[in-house]
């Protein structure tokens, strides 16, 4: 008799047909990629905005010309730029721009208050930023208490089909002359194309991708042209049935700014020369149109784009059957969603798993083999991974016990900029111990129990709020819900949920503890219920458990 161990990486006897165990990596940047996708594929649609397209030649000579542009401000290899602005055409150019002349990109979240982009700013050293016209005034302002020499300032209506810019639909700004503040459109206009790619190395720095600060201050994870590269081959591998011939469309909706977005939409489309359609704001009405009006053939969403989309009220008028890959991550997908997008589209949403510190994706279930639900997946290509005790952080876990999930592979950053001690921490002999607690499967399927510091310690107990999450999710009244761990004077915690109720429905606490006592074990129950209209999310969906675990508390 055999027993399965991590060591064994049994997930291997899994992947589906054509993907690879070892990747031979070609030892290529992402300009160089573009460069050659370019020359391959000039006249296909790279860029699509609300309808402007933009060619694989004309979003080479944009970039060419903003690298100029970039060159003529003094920036050089190595210096940072930061971008802050939602899915447009100077988004995806000035990032490919920075990379091509071998400075280093930071992204921003444009939700950000002053606070968080002046930390963003100032711990990277940025010298340059990209923004919006709606953000142009507030960014001068913020400029003297960083280190930002010039700003470039873009707007919606920089590029939209003649129609729409008659009509005004989109919103614009008036921007306050200052200096060196510079208009897109007529920044580049009296540049000269720079053809010429730096000189860079695989282990070149890339990127700051900031963290969501979550646990704390951002902290800026620092991605080479190496790792970049590298993930889209994994990426790239695990999905062997899309390559370029197919001429694709993606559905440009999750975030640039966060690594999700970055890397399973902007960049990957960009890898297989396909076109992707950009969405500034993912709402229900505008990811309805858009797929409705351009039938996207592959989509990377989070959790609530795909709930919106089925919740909607016209989405038993718009055929979904244009969409053959779909992608999941961030937050578990209930099981219902999963099954119903699946009798729409007649694909399975392939959920996965990442952090900004691996680029970001580490796992992921087949997509056209054995899918787990409430599985991350299998880990990529390339991607060792282990679960180790969560007091001694050496001792691997027997199968089936939880420990937390440590991973090391191609697509691991280098460090944190400027964070030894942090980087020391969290990388131990080339391990990335990601802090979230996780339990395999004899077939090598992962699945994540919780996040290490959200974990509840109750009368000496254990206790993962997300088990406790999941029970109230079978509760047919719930639509969300969220636990949480605050003080107790004689148990050090207690449980308390956060439940948003589905439209038209009442409840009590008294109801959901009762409920909650035939599932758990006693010291397991919540003590108090709070309902809500709405729990607190990230950008991308993801429930804030911190701030719900402070409004909990100052609550006591």
């Amino acid at each position: 008799m055999t027993t399965t161990t991590m060591a064994a990486q049994p997930w291997l006897a899994h992947y589906d047909e054509g993907v690879p165990h070892k990747i031979d990596y070609r030892q290529i940047t992402l300009p160089q990629i573009l460069e050659a996708n370019i020359s391959n594929y000039p006249e296909r649609t790279a860029l699509n905005f609300m309808g402007f397209q933009l060619s694989y030649t004309e979003f080479g000579e944009m970039i060419d010309r903003f690298a100029a542009a970039l060159a003529g401000f003094g920036i050089t290899k190595g210096d940072r730029v930061a971008i802050l602005l939602p899915n447009t055409i100077p988004c995806v150019v000035a990032y490919h721009a920075t990379l091509k002349l071998g400075a280093v990109v930071v992204m921003n979240n444009p939700l950000y208050t002053d606070r968080e982009l002046i930390h963003q700013l100032n711990d990277s050293g940025a010298i340059c930023l990209v923004t919006l016209d709606l953000m142009a005034d507030r960014m001068v302002a913020l400029r003297t208490r960083t280190a930002i020499r010039q700003i470039v300032y873009t707007s919606f209506a920089d590029y939209l089909p003649s129609a729409l810019k008659t009509a005004k639909l989109v919103p614009t700004a008036e921007v306050t002359p200052a200096d060196d503040l510079y208009p897109w459109c007529t920044l580049l206009e009296k540049q000269t194309p720079l053809k010429e790619i730096a000189s860079l190395s695989m282990n070149d720095m890339a990127m700051l991708q900031y963290t969501g600060g979550t646990t704390g201050l951002a902290k800026g994870a620092m991605l080479t042209h190496g790792n970049l590269s590298r993930q889209l081959q994994q990426v790239d591998a695990w999905f062997p049935v899309f390559n370029r011939e197919q001429d694709e469309v993606m559905l440009g909706a999750l975030p640039f700014f966060h690594v999700m977005g970055l890397t399973t939409s902007m960049n990957y489309s960009l890898y297989l020369a396909w076109s992707n359609v950009l969405i500034p704001k993912p709402q229900p009405d505008h990811l309805i149109d858009t797929i409705a009006r351009f039938k996207p053939g592959f989509v990377s969403m989070v959790p609530t784009m795909y709930i919106g989309i089925l919740r909607h009220p016209k989405v038993d008028e718009l055929d979904l059957s244009c969409i053959k890959g779909c992608f999941s991550g961030s937050a578990p997908l209930p099981v219902e969603v999963i099954n119903e997008f699946r009798s729409r589209t007649g694909t399975t949403i392939s959920e996965g798993f990442g952090l900004s510190e691996t680029c970001p994706v580490t796992h992921i279930n087949p997509y056209s083999g054995k899918t787990k639900i409430g599985s991350i997946g299998l880990p990529l290509p390339d991607t060792e991974c282990r679960l180790v005790d969560l007091v001694d952080g050496v001792s691997d876990v027997p199968l089936g016990e939880a420990g937390e999930l440590i991973v090391k592979g191609p697509q691991v950053m280098a460090g944190y900029w400027n964070r030894p001690e942090e980087t020391a921490a969290t990388l131990r002999d080339g391990w990335l111990y990601t802090g979230d607690i996780a339990t395999m499967d004899s077939e090598g399927y992962f699945y994540i129990v919780d996040r290490k510091k959200d974990m509840i310690i109750s009368g000496g107990y254990n206790v993962y709020p997300r088990e406790i999450d999941e029970v109230f999710f079978t509760h047919p009244k719930v639509a969300e819900a969220c636990a949480v761990g605050v003080p107790h004077p004689t148990r050090g915690e207690q449980i308390k949920v956060f439940a948003v109720l589905k439209s038209g429905e009442t409840a009590t606490e008294a109801e959901m503890i009762h409920f909650c006592r035939e599932r758990l074990a006693a010291y397991k129950l919540p003590t108090m219920v709070t309902f809500c209209e709405e729990l607190p999310k990230s950008t991308v969906g993801k429930v804030l458990r911190k701030d719900l675990r402070q409004m909990a508390t100052n609550d006591l």
